[in-house]
């Protein structure tokens, strides 16, 4: 049986475009493994949106040369953001060793590289079997060659990603994502819709609809068809389907229709991601994100009011070219005052190609880019902790994913991390949890019909950190 090794490294879309490609391996007979010294095939699923991703791509890229070499029939394949829409040619004579370039959420190159493989070393059994499945997936209504990603072996995930929206048509000066994914393109609902029917049915109890800017799903239609709120609606109505979540947002696009859809849905978790990126609206022009600080206050209050409990998540990134010390304060001052439950921090790294890389000057300084990092850090661990604590004593549902150092994991509607003790079988289940301790990251508590006893034993001192 010949093996595979998959290397992801960035954002949830590359996570679901890693298990698409499993998919598609396994369908050519190909089977997991962990160690890449016993893998056939690996793939390197890369991501460029920070100088680090970038740097750990090339270094993996490098510790493979020996790996490849060293076995004429192993195949290496570079996927993602480095490789972009498609591959340059100084992609290909730097590292000569990778046998195939693909792009984002692209298989096909690989797949078809593999079966000329099988060709050439006279699996023709093999061959036939892919090739009669090819003809059943033309016939089929849907492309369903392309809807399941999840990987046909092993156990079946509680919690799925599911791509909606390809690509970025937006264009913020620092992203490299639209040079590298392409121009904005949304799915049909109704191959969206199909996807979550098939993870359903494989055991998936939770999707997360995904896009660079998902709640501009149907932008791309020119008003000619659905948008979030109408595939929300469609895929809630799903059977065996307990949890939605969507990302990642943008301010301009998250209108009320989309707010009131969610708050009227109950599959529909109260959690929303809608990055801010900075406080002060001078460096929010140059980062051409379309809105103020007062426009994002107004929609933080629009949101809180129209969906109930809800926790918003946001992006900052440090650093910014022009960022003096008075605008970062700005950035310090709107995050203590909108107190919202989690603050994805990153300190700011030019991209090569990206408008701020070739026109703006990279002026502060990478020890204050870490200071400012630091502070943010702070003052988010402080915050998440006051919020967390409200929920002491109280009654949370968590969805359970699996087990994580002896104790069950899952999360809350809000997309809270709760461990707790049992030792029956609750993997996949909703399980109403009391909490009985809280910490910035994640919170710990007992079933509720465990009763007093449990309670009482329950540990309250150690904080497991958040995965």
């Amino acid at each position: 049986m010949r093996k595979y090794h998959i290397w992801t490294i960035g954002c949830q879309m590359n996570v679901a475009d890693s298990t698409h490609v499993a998919a598609e391996l396994e369908k050519l007979g190909y089977e997991p493994t962990n160690e890449i010294e016993e893998a056939d095939l690996v793939v390197l699923n890369t991501c460029v949106v920070r100088q680090s991703a970038e740097d750990k791509a090339i270094g993996k890229l490098g510790s493979l040369r020996p790996w490849r070499r060293s076995r004429p029939d192993r195949t290496l394949a570079l996927m993602g953001c480095m490789v972009g829409v498609r591959p340059s040619p100084r992609l290909r004579e730097t590292f000569p060793w990778v046998d195939v370039f693909m792009g984002p959420g692209e298989a096909a190159p690989l797949v078809e590289y593999l079966r000329n493989r099988m060709v050439e070393a006279d699996l023709a059994e093999l061959e036939r079997r892919q090739l009669e499945q090819r003809y059943r997936l033309q016939d089929a209504a849907y492309p369903t060659a392309s809807l399941k990603h999840l990987s046909l072996l092993g156990e079946a995930p509680v919690a799925a990603y599911v791509p909606v929206v390809y690509g970025c048509s937006h264009a913020c000066t620092f992203c490299i994502i639209p040079f590298r994914r392409g121009i904005e393109r949304s799915r049909p609902l109704a191959e969206v819709v199909q996807e979550v029917e098939g993870l359903v049915a494989q055991g998936v109890r939770e999707v997360t609809l995904l896009g660079q800017i998902v709640d501009r799903y149907g932008y791309d239609w020119n008003g000619n068809g659905p948008r979030l709120a109408d595939l929300l609606r469609a895929v809630h109505a799903v059977e065996g389907l307990w949890r939605i979540r969507f990302l990642t947002s943008h301010p301009n696009y998250m209108d009320q229709e989309l707010l009131e859809t969610v708050a009227a849905l109950p599959k529909v978790m109260p959690h929303i991601e809608v990055p801010i990126q900075a406080g002060d609206d001078a460096i929010l022009a140059a980062m051409k994100r379309g809105y103020t600080a007062e426009d994002y206050r107004r929609l933080i209050e629009r949101i809180r009011r129209t969906i109930p409990d809800v926790a918003i998540h946001t992006d900052v990134i440090v650093g910014f070219p022009g960022e003096t010390e008075a605008r970062f304060q700005r950035t310090y001052d709107i995050l203590e005052e909108l107190r919202l439950e989690k603050v994805h921090i990153a300190r700011y790294s030019p991209r090569p190609g990206t408008v701020s890389a070739r026109k703006m000057v990279d002026d502060v300084p990478d020890e204050e880019k870490r200071r400012r990092h630091a502070l943010l850090e702070a003052q988010h661990e402080r915050i998440s902790a006051e919020l967390n604590r409200r929920w002491l004593g109280k009654t949370v549902e968590v969805l359970v994913e699996d087990k994580h150092k002896g104790k069950w994991r899952g999360r809350t509607p809000q997309n809270r991390l709760v461990f707790f003790s049992d030792e029956r079988d609750l993997r996949g289940q909703l399980v109403p949890v009391e909490i009985t301790w809280t910490g910035p990251w994640s919170m710990q508590g007992v079933p509720v019909d465990k009763g007093a006893a449990a309670r009482a034993s329950a540990p309250l001192t150690l904080e497991l950190a958040a995965i």
